[in-house]
């Protein structure tokens, strides 16, 4: 469908062109009403003002032209509402489809754009802090965009910021030094050090707002981690640091992701720094003894990029870091940076700036807010203060998802696995569902629910047409196409289709929706049809038509990070 779709739009360019039309933007889109066709074509009304005639008349005259030389594989074309140019194709040729696609190896189109390099920055957990829900967000998106960006054929450069440094591990470091004697082991696990880094922060936090004894210790802290004067905050620094890493890597594990740079805030703080005392008078300018950037002058917000006290703030750390990343990466032709949408002034400013100081590089950041996640019915449980943490809510979904395969009867080591890779779906499709900087509500139950919107639905609907091809004898010749295909076969060509713009807009929801379409249609199919059936001669073509839902549902989910389980 994807090569089908070219074609089409070739065909309606150059009829319009042969009008007089230049530079028409023409867009083919899928009808809701199936009885309106497989496209829709807006090259009408596109066109109808330059051309001064009416869409319905213009759409008459294309079609006209178009009669011609349509390809074998269109049944019909006509019109529609205000002129709207509506295509039929063949059902044997869906049919043909759908069989090379129950064959292929791969969905994804041939490399097209392999020159192109995009930089997808996300996740940026802090150290000495604890991995919270905001960063599962950010890990979810910003996984799938990079699967998304790497399918329409681009290379991806995944990059992860932890923040190492900064007042808030002053204020772990400061607790961690009263409460040396209760620090675990090096042989404890690391949740347990994780645990104990959390609730110490917690007590930096609040000792630092009402203790000011406590808060000059920490602002001094704070002084000594950047200079390493102190040896002792320099160890209590590289074992928290350690720890956190640790962390991360177990949880990145779960998650599917793996980074090809990390770049640590400690190592930007000196480059930004420099960066910005070189256009201190240019773009930058002092101000009661700090370095600032007045952006009201482009219609944004003040913001400080050196403190009274010489230490470079995150904002010059950005600098810093997005310098280095065109120095690693100069061929990037993008650098998408994926936080919550909090943020999203903040990045108004920073790409400012960045324009300031590099205006070959500066305009390539694109920054993707993602909403909140609050939870219905209250909050869930959590480890450390009032913060839900990835740990915590991917463990309550495996508890629950492990109530599922005990009744089931599953081995107990095979539903560990599974429970783990229900969770993970239940959580990473709730996120891709809905646009990215929508705020969502997490039902537990719903997520991790095998029927409706959720991602075991999905993965289960890709376990059943897995146990159906089990069952058959392998694949067989297909010899007998339908005469009439159905939905799921409209669906199922759509596919590179669907990807392609969900890359092209950032937007993985797009992903989602297809997905959970396809599996209605295929459980549609699947409980109305008899698959296996030696004396139809349709039953390979059943199968086949199986086997290419199966690899696009397994395509598709790899898209959103979720992986298909061997049995549900």
């Amino acid at each position: 469908m994807y090569s089908m779709k070219e074609d089409i739009i070739r065909l309606l360019s150059a009829a319009v062109a042969g009008r007089g039309a230049k530079d028409a933007k023409i867009s083919l889109e899928y009808p809701e009403n199936p009885d309106h066709g497989d496209f829709s074509a807006n090259a009408a009304l596109a066109c109808a003002k330059e051309l001064k005639m009416s869409p319905k008349a213009l759409a008459e005259a294309i079609i006209s032209v178009l009669r011609d030389s349509l390809p074998d594989y269109i049944e019909s074309v006509g019109t529609a509402g205000a002129g709207f140019i509506n295509f039929k194709i063949k059902s044997k040729a869906l049919a043909e489809k759908v069989v090379d696609m129950s064959k292929a190896k791969s969905l994804r189109p041939a490399d097209k754009n392999s020159a192109d390099k995009v930089m997808i920055e996300y996740t940026d957990p802090n150290t000495f802090k604890v991995f919270h829900i905001g960063h599962l967000m950010s890990n979810a998106i910003g996984e799938s965009l990079s699967r998304l960006v790497e399918f329409s054929g681009s290379k991806v450069v995944r990059i992860c910021y932890p923040s190492d440094i900064g007042l808030h591990i002053a204020k772990s470091i400061w607790a961690m030094k009263e409460n040396i004697a209760k620090m675990p082991s090096e042989n404890a696990s690391i949740r347990e050090k994780t645990d104990f880094l959390g609730k110490m922060y917690v007590e930096g936090v609040n000792s630092y707002e009402k203790d000011p004894n406590a808060q000059a210790d920490i602002d001094e802290i704070n002084h000594l981690i950047y200079n390493k004067a102190d040896p002792q905050i320099s160890e209590l620094f590289d074992v928290g640091r350690k720890w956190s890493l640790e962390h991360f890597e177990l949880l990145y594990k779960i998650f599917g992701t793996h980074f090809d740079e990390t770049m640590y805030e400690s190592d930007m703080a000196p480059i930004g720094l420099d960066i910005v005392k070189a256009n201190v008078g240019r773009i930058f300018e002092e101000s009661e003894g700090a370095v600032v950037f007045k952006g009201e002058k482009y219609g944004l917000h003040t913001r400080v990029f050196i403190s009274s006290q010489g230490l470079p703030t995150y904002e010059a750390k950005e600098v810093g870091l997005n310098m280095r990343k065109f120095e690693k990466h100069p061929d990037a032709g993008r650098s998408v940076i994926v936080t919550a949408n909090e943020q999203n002034d903040y990045f108004k400013v920073l790409g400012k700036v960045l324009e300031l100081i590099d205006e070959k590089n500066g305009p390539k950041l694109k920054h993707i807010g993602h909403g909140m996640m609050r939870f219905a019915g209250g909050k869930m449980s959590s480890r450390t203060g009032n913060v839900i943490t990835a740990d915590s809510l991917i463990s309550d979904l495996e508890g629950m998802a492990l109530k599922k395969m005990a009744e089931r009867r599953f081995p107990e080591k095979e539903s560990a696995e599974i429970a783990e890779q229900i969770a993970v779906a239940a959580v990473k499709y709730t996120v891709l569902r809905s646009s990215v900087g929508s705020d969502i509500v997490f039902d537990s139950v719903v997520s991790i629910s095998f029927e409706g919107d959720s991602g075991p639905y999905l993965q289960y609907s890709a376990v059943r047409a897995n146990s159906v091809l089990e069952k058959s004898n392998g694949p067989a010749k297909v010899s007998k196409l339908p005469e009439k295909v159905g939905l799921l076969e409209r669906l199922l060509v759509r596919f590179p289709d669907v990807v392609l713009r969900a890359a092209r807009e950032f937007s993985p929801q797009q992903v989602a929706g297809y997905l959970i379409s396809l599996a209605g249609a295929f459980n549609g199919f699947y409980n109305a049809t008899q698959i296996i059936d030696e004396k139809d001669p349709l039953s390979p073509y059943k199968l086949a038509l199986t086997k290419a839902f199966l690899n696009t549902m397994t395509e598709g989910l790899w898209l959103l990070g979720i992986k298909v389980p061997e049995r549900m």
